[in-house]
């Protein structure tokens, strides 16, 4: 799969069966959307193409920001970059652009948008968005602004289809809406698969080693997480079977102030190095909120009855 970091240049740039939207999670709704175009594109004879934005347009600098307006809160994050990558390609994508959501773009009128973007710069031949897709200036761009710009500019317009899961919609929101609530069984509902975030093991302040629980340390690369606290988990990646442990997401408050967003493992009876390695951690359960400890006495005892809960859970599991 190629991945372009801007639009592609023009000596790279060839016709298309495109679709447009953050992708947070590549859900089975997502899933189903890419499965629809990649038939249309193998009709056409096009490469599937996915458009999408860094940072989430939401977290987006307005062009003319309304005076008095509230800040616009970005939505919290399900996947980090490499794991949407990753999962598009699974679906088939051939090629990804990601576009930097900036004040620029923000402003773009919504027919310059289909013109320089869709059609001059991805060569849009087949285009499938959702009958709800807003783009462009204040989000004037809508379905209808496609579908009269359509057959004057020669693409097809298609409509993503609507996927349900126990009467809901679902939605990247869905998703978010699931973890945030610890409920991993409706999220992998929804997702289509187990709720996984994976990056490479750095060095850490080695703190929990010198606490009697080496951890496992993946930096996690925005700012908001859908799901925070500790948790019980399992990590594939470092044997032929996954290997249970308990995990805290978030920004470690009992030991920082202001601590940057850190996946902590706590991984059983296991004492290897594995520094450098690319691990995928899978939320199995939510155990608790993070929290504050006066001591590190009372960290240590709480880590240890967290450890002992995740145990307990495992084996009732199992």
């Amino acid at each position: 799969m190629e991945v372009f970091r801007r639009l592609p240049p023009p000596d790279r740039r060839r016709p298309c069966a495109l679709t447009i939207g953050n992708f947070d999670g590549v859900h089975v709704g997502h899933r189903e959307m890419l499965a629809q175009l990649s038939a249309a594109a193998r009709a056409r004879g096009l490469p599937v193409c996915v458009l999408t934005f860094e940072p989430h347009p939401r977290a987006g600098v307005p062009a003319r920001p309304r005076p008095g307006a509230a800040p616009v809160t970005p939505p919290a994050r399900i996947s980090t970059s490499r794991d949407k990558l990753e999962a598009l390609a699974e679906c088939g994508v051939d090629r990804v652009c990601i576009a930097h959501f900036n004040a620029s773009l923000a402003s773009q009128p919504g027919e310059e948008f289909i013109e320089r973007i869709v059609v001059e710069g991805l060569q849009a031949r087949c285009l499938m968005v959702g009958d709800d897709f807003r783009f462009g200036a204040r989000r004037r761009g809508d379905y209808d602004m496609l579908a009269e710009a359509a057959p004057r500019l020669g693409f097809d317009l298609m409509r993503q289809p609507t996927v349900e899961r126990h009467g809901v919609r679902v939605s990247s929101s869905a998703v978010r809406d699931a973890l945030a609530a610890g409920d991993f069984e409706r999220a992998r509902s929804l997702l289509g698969r187990p709720y996984t975030i994976s990056g490479r093991v750095i060095h850490g302040r080695k703190l929990g080693r010198n606490l009697g629980f080496p951890t496992l340390n993946l930096p996690v690369r925005f700012p908001r997480p859908a799901s925070s606290g500790i948790f019980v988990v399992q990590v594939h990646g470092l044997g032929d079977a996954p290997l249970p442990g308990v995990a805290s997401l978030g920004t470690r408050p009992a030991v920082e102030e202001n601590g940057a967003l850190l996946l902590e493992v706590h991984l059983f009876d296991f004492s290897r190095q594995v520094y450098g390695r690319r691990v995928s951690v899978e939320f199995l359960h939510k155990l608790r909120d993070e929290a504050r400890y006066d001591s590190l006495d009372l960290l240590v005892a709480q880590i240890r009855l967290d450890a002992q809960q995740a145990r307990e859970w495992l084996a009732q599991h199992a």
